[in-house]
Formats: structure tokens, sequence, C-alpha cells
């Protein structure tokens, strides 16, 4: 789990204007391992992207990434 932390911090970091402020929460349920990303409310359109792209390019970096066991990787972005 600390590898893919590790791994959207290091995709986000170099985005935002604020990276002190980036803040990971690891929420897990049945089916996922929610990453639930926060950042400063005026770095959130820098990570979202025009029509979604920058978010889900990162999406597809983490989503690659292979875990042990049933449960699959999901980044949720979250409004603060």
């Amino acid at each position: 789990m600390a590898d893919i932390k590790e791994l959207i911090l290091t995709v986000v970091s170099p985005l935002v204007s604020h990276p002190d402020e980036l803040m990971i929460d690891v929420v897990e349920t049945e089916e996922f391992l929610d990453y639930q990303l926060s950042v400063h409310p005026d770095d959130v359109g820098r990570i979202i992207g025009k029509k979604g792209r920058v978010a889900k390019a990162i999406r597809t970096i983490v989503y690659s990434v292979r875990v042990l066991g049933p449960k699959r990787v999901r980044l949720t972005i979250v409004n603060s």
C-alpha cells in the first residue's frame, strides 16, 4: 500500500502549487483499496485537467500497479 501512495505523491506533486497540502487517505472496503486524494482548493482544477484528462492519466498509471489479493485499487479526488 505504501508503494501506491508514494506513486500517487510522485505523480501529483509536480502538478500542484501547494505540495505541502497533499493528503492521501486509504479506505479499505470489501472490493477496493480506495485512495482518497485531497489537495488545496486552488489545485483541484490542475489535478482534474480539461475534460478530466489529467485525472484519467493519473488513474491509468495508478490502476496499472499490480496488487496482491482480490481487491482493486481506486483513486478518488476529494474536494476539501
